[in-house]
């Protein structure tokens, strides 16, 4: 039987696996010096006693929004703790530096107005014990901090999408500032779903997206030069062939231009290797690690999505596999994978899932907006129908095996259900 020194000992192409995380933000990000400057520049009033504008970032899974932020908000943090340890810096400059402060909030795991006033309320008040506390309470004890300290409190939202009561969340924080005759509450939301303004309350979306910015996918270049980065602190001098490197950033450009994908395809194309007691990561380890990391990341975009979303594309894996009972179109080839289906039938076999679940459907107008979100996920693919059929309708197809999806959701749904 192994011991841990033995399992330690063993030989591998790591050199440091934590570089290859998703949460890992070096400190240097490639090809993202334009947006950082514009959110330091953004959150940077906040240093002078000053309330900045609140900010919406957007993009794609894997786009460096979040790792972006998170190197501004390391950075602001760096700035006020060098403020407060100078005993010199007697300057109002110095002290508004001192006094600010940012909060990061992970909105999957804090995803309703009060969980997310209660992580505010932990990062200012560590010693409080807010449990039991109720949403009124945990306001005034925040609104007793910000006010007390002066401080300009910066909130990151990340997912901001993942709140449920996201309209009365935005409204409880950004009025806050109208009670507080000094300091300021100021939010930066960040979000996959480019359409996601689209949902708010005019109010909320006026208050919230008072600036915006859109980080764009890398390109192909881009995504080598990310993964050479990651290469050189994360693997051993020499396991990582050149043509690998290529060939993961060609993969992830041609998929969804996602840098965590890339990654993945590192991380798991280096377990091969380790397992295999290979000492060089080939084309042929990334080509076998594509097809776990598929799987991996299928099972995380699906796992998370709201209800009515998984119900959409649970409908869309049902008629994939009940192939005989659903008019199926094709672009015109003999490729079985080619076979689309419409979004007539998906939504009427959504209509299905929805009363079976005991969930209110959703408008048709809604459905588009889900379908938009999926096919941005990369879990289906849309395209608009030619000549040769009556109107023009959108033409659906899956984007992963459609028994896969449809067991995940389904477990998904049993556990949310109570079922066994």
């Amino acid at each position: 039987m192994p011991s841990f020194s033995d399992i330690l000992n063993r030989p591998t192409v790591f050199a440091d696996r934590n570089v290859l995380s998703p949460h890992y933000v070096p400190s240097i990000l490639p090809f993202r010096d334009k947006e950082i400057g514009k959110i330091m520049a953004a959150v940077s009033p906040a240093l002078k006693g000053e309330r900045p504008r609140n900010i919406f970032v957007y993009g794609k899974t894997g786009t460096g929004k979040t790792a972006s932020v998170k190197h501004v908000a390391a950075k602001f943090e760096s700035h006020t703790a060098t403020a407060r340890a100078d005993a010199a810096g007697t300057a109002k400059s110095a002290a508004a530096s001192s006094r600010a402060k940012t909060c990061y909030v992970n909105c999957r795991m804090y995803n309703s107005r009060y969980r997310v006033i209660q992580k505010i309320v932990k990062e200012l008040l560590p010693s409080l014990d807010s449990m039991g506390f109720g949403l009124a309470m945990l306001y005034e004890k925040m609104m007793e901090s910000v006010l007390t300290s002066g401080a300009h409190l910066i909130v990151v939202l990340d997912e901001v999408d993942m709140v449920k009561d996201l309209d009365d969340l935005l409204y409880t924080l950004t009025r806050a500032n109208d009670e507080l005759k000094q300091g300021g509450v100021s939010l930066i939301g960040i979000s996959n779903k480019l359409t996601f303004k689209d949902q708010l309350d005019p109010r909320s979306r006026s208050s919230l997206c008072e600036n915006e910015m859109v980080f764009a996918p890398y390109t192909a270049n881009q995504l080598a030069a990310i993964i050479d980065q990651r290469v050189k602190t994360g693997f051993k001098p020499h396991t990582v062939e050149e043509s690998a490197v290529n060939l993961a950033a060609a993969l992830t450009a041609s998929e969804t231009g996602d840098a965590r994908y890339a990654l993945k395809l590192l991380m798991k194309s280096g377990e091969i290797a380790d397992d295999r007691g290979i000492k060089k990561i080939t084309d042929k380890e990334i080509e076998e690690a594509r097809h776990t990391a598929d799987t991996e990341v299928a099972f995380e975009a699906i796992s998370t999505l709201p209800d009515h979303q998984q119900m959409v594309l649970l409908a869309v894996a049902h008629l994939a596999i009940d192939k005989g009972k659903n008019t199926r179109l094709t672009t015109g080839t003999a490729d079985e994978d080619d076979s689309f289906l419409t979004s007539g039938e998906v939504y009427e076999e959504y209509c299905k899932q929805a009363k079976h679940h005991r969930k209110p459907r959703r408008s048709a107008r809604w459905y588009r907006e889900y379908l938009n979100d999926l096919e941005m996920l990369g879990l289906i693919t849309t395209i608009e129908s030619g000549a040769g059929m009556r109107g023009r309708t959108r033409l659906i197809r899956i984007g992963f095996p459609p028994a896969d999806v449809k067991k995940i959701i389904e477990k998904n749904f049993s556990i949310i259900e109570g079922k066994d």
